[in-house]
């Protein structure tokens, strides 16, 4: 749910981020924007060499992991279906259902600093905070605030009535991610451990990885993800992978090892709108953690449309009786 702030008009804008020109950072003038925003990109692409766990200053280290912002909001957080932050400023401030309150980009930016960066929060008058909320805005200009995006988030996909078939995903992963991402999922590193230089593919699971309170830990959303930018290379116009095969490979991705995200009890509080793939307790519709983790989600989802027309349901009758 999106908070247009600019009436029904706005709301009612499109654009389409296909074939779309990325905004081009080179033709800003040096002045205080284009400083911040070079240095916010350069946040976003080496994230590892300015706050990342193995750069010289102790205080600097805000990033738990040595992943860049970029492993996954690919090309400078330009890419279609690869969770773009094109056209972010535009839809901000947001309800957001893990904290069930509107966040803004700085809390958003923190949010992920902490999940699939397993670290801690910028300060929120911080250079750095200040650079990638001005290189978030430099790339959304242009975007009608409210506007619908076409090529936001991931790409939808349908997953399977089943479980995740992990022996299956462990054979698309040797054949299609190993080469890439390593035997054990450890990544392909720039230089040595210490050196701050990160990967040159990120490790997908593993003590650098993203931790369990990230978004890609849940196997609907790593899957969407998967199936239209993995291998490295596709886009969502020509995917390799089948939609089986994208899904039992991200149930194989997450049934490894990962860091783990502290007081995950705490998000979406509000319960009824906590994802089907959030697998954590409390839950709150009866099926089994597994089922959670792993699927098959079609009657989770069911579930969750028959628990909603529940709720609205009661809603209209308590605002009948209140007439």
């Amino acid at each position: 749910m999106l908070v247009a702030l600019s009436g029904p008009a706005a709301a009612e804008s499109k654009l389409s981020l296909i074939g779309r020109a990325a905004p081009a950072v080179e033709n800003l003038p040096n002045d205080e924007y284009g400083d911040l925003v070079r240095y916010g990109q350069q946040l976003s692409v080496r994230t590892f060499a300015h706050i990342g766990p193995e750069v010289q200053d102790t205080k600097m280290r805000f990033a738990g992991n040595n992943l860049a912002c970029t492993s996954c909001h690919q090309e400078n957080a330009t890419k279609p279906y690869a969770m773009p932050w094109v056209g972010v400023s535009a839809v901000f401030p947001q309800y957001r259902a893990r904290e069930d309150e509107l966040s803004t980009v700085e809390e958003r930016v923190n949010g992920c600093m902490q999940r699939s960066m397993a670290g801690r929060p910028l300060p929120l008058d911080s250079r750095e905070m200040k650079a990638f909320v001005t290189y978030i805005h430099f790339l959304s200009r242009d975007v009608p605030v409210g506007a619908r995006i076409e090529g936001a988030a991931t790409r939808g996909s349908k997953p399977p009535n089943r479980r995740a078939d992990l022996a299956a995903g462990e054979s698309v992963y040797k054949a299609q991610c190993m080469a890439c991402h390593g035997e054990n999922g450890e990544g392909r590193r720039n230089g040595v451990p210490g050196d701050a230089q990160g990967y040159q593919f990120p490790p997908v699971w593993g003590p650098d990885s993203f931790n369990t309170g990230a978004g890609m830990n849940r196997i609907l959303m790593a899957m969407r993800f998967i199936k239209h930018n993995m291998p490295q290379g596709v886009n969502h116009a020509a995917p390799v992978l089948s939609d089986d095969e994208a899904f039992d490979v991200a149930g194989f991705i997450l049934s490894k090892p990962r860091p783990e995200k502290k007081n995950l009890e705490q998000d979406f509080p509000a319960r009824w709108n906590k994802p089907i793939d959030a697998a954590f307790p409390p839950y709150v519709d009866g099926a089994p953690a597994d089922q959670h983790k792993y699927g098959p989600f079609p009657p989770l989802a069911e579930k969750a449309r028959a628990a909603a027309a529940a709720r609205e349901e009661t809603k209209k009758t308590r605002e009948n009786r209140g007439q």
